[in-house]
């Protein structure tokens, strides 16, 4: 029986993290892949590559870890025999960065922005092999006055991630809506979602910034929390138009550069294996909520109603390239330490 293993990292690695989803509770780390870094990582590290038998996974708890449970467990049950994958879960981006510099894993799911942070300080010896997770930034409210983003205007928004990417996300929706996020807008930004969830129970009509699966679980405390703006959809809507179209894009998986020159057949497999636990993911709500559950993801309840809004999903190739540069893009031009202070050159989008 393959071991679900639940690794502690020793850092040697530190890395100045932003923290808007940086809470500390069961119930609020789970939604860990709505921020990521604006500094620099170290460059690599002496790097040990594993046996072509063996691959090492991480992921964040959260939506990238929730669209693996079906091939975690598959590899935990020895269904899947093709290779010796080893999971691991990590709490927050500063356990999985390291490990993955060092070598000490192979593959990883991270933030999209950190994705290029790593890229472009490890020379580029971090390529990007599929988007897993797009936008789960939702616009939440204790009323219903807001319709459109138009109606945000004049408003006071309570959010968490000030100087990361929910705020640069929140940003790019408001200005290209015509709406200037210094002076038509209130924005209060708090230190974590619970702090925002408390600003609404106590403020009639309260309005939030707040990410997936941590949504779901405020209306368990909160049943009059009404969702009022995907700004995944919003994003795509004012991309309607664009032939090169790109996406809010919350994950990817990454791995090594030279793991992937070394193991190209683990690589693929993994994938293959990958896709179609995504898909079962997303096609299966119910039985995956309880896998979530069991891999201490996030609460089975919570990630049954989650799970649907999280927008899971498996993008690779050229349209991978297109959505993630265009995000990565948008990301520069209000703050270049956000990817690492310039966008990845093409060798950063793995090709099969």
């Amino acid at each position: 029986m393959k071991k679900f293993l639940s690794m502690q990292l020793v850092l040697v690695l530190i890395l100045s993290l932003f923290t808007g989803c940086g809470n500390s509770t069961s119930e609020t780390t789970a939604a860990t892949e709505d921020v990521g870094t604006d500094e620099s990582t170290t460059e690599s590290a002496d790097i040990t590559t594993a046996s072509a038998d063996t691959v090492s996974v991480m992921a964040l708890k959260g939506p990238t870890a929730m669209g693996m449970v079906k091939l975690m467990n598959d590899a935990d049950s020895d269904v899947l025999t093709s290779y010796d994958y080893n999971f691991s879960i990590a709490a927050s981006v500063d356990e999985v960065t390291p490990a993955l510099v060092q070598g000490n894993t192979d593959i990883a799911a991270v933030p999209a922005n950190v994705a290029s942070v790593l890229y472009n300080n490890t020379k580029g010896n971090v390529e990007v092999l599929a988007i897993n997770t797009l936008g789960i930034l939702y616009i939440v409210e204790n009323g219903d006055s807001v319709q459109s983003v138009s109606d945000l205007k004049g408003k006071t928004i309570y959010a968490s991630g000030k100087g990361a990417t929910p705020e640069y996300a929140l940003n790019y929706i408001l200005q290209q809506n015509g709406i200037n996020p210094e002076t038509d807008v209130t924005i209060e930004w708090k230190s974590e979602h619970t702090e925002c969830l408390a600003a609404l129970i106590e403020a009639e009509g309260g309005i939030a910034l707040l990410p997936q699966p941590f949504v779901a679980t405020a209306q368990t405390k909160m049943p009059s929390l009404r969702v009022a703006l995907d700004l995944t959809h919003e994003w795509d809507s004012l991309q309607a138009d664009d032939t090169t179209a790109s996406a809010l894009i919350t994950g990817v998986v990454v791995a090594r550069k030279d793991f992937i020159e070394q193991n190209p057949d683990a690589v693929i497999d993994f994938l293959t294996q990958y896709k179609a636990s995504v898909d079962y993911v997303n096609s299966n709500v119910s039985d995956a909520a309880t896998l979530v559950g069991n891999y201490g993801i996030v609460d089975a309840a919570v990630a049954e109603k989650a799970i649907p809004a999280c927008n899971i999903t498996y993008i690779d190739g050229a349209k991978m390239k297109t959505k993630l540069s265009g995000y990565l893009n948008t990301l520069l031009e209000q703050n270049p330490e956000s990817i690492g202070g310039a966008l990845p050159d093409d060798d950063f989008y793995f090709q099969q």
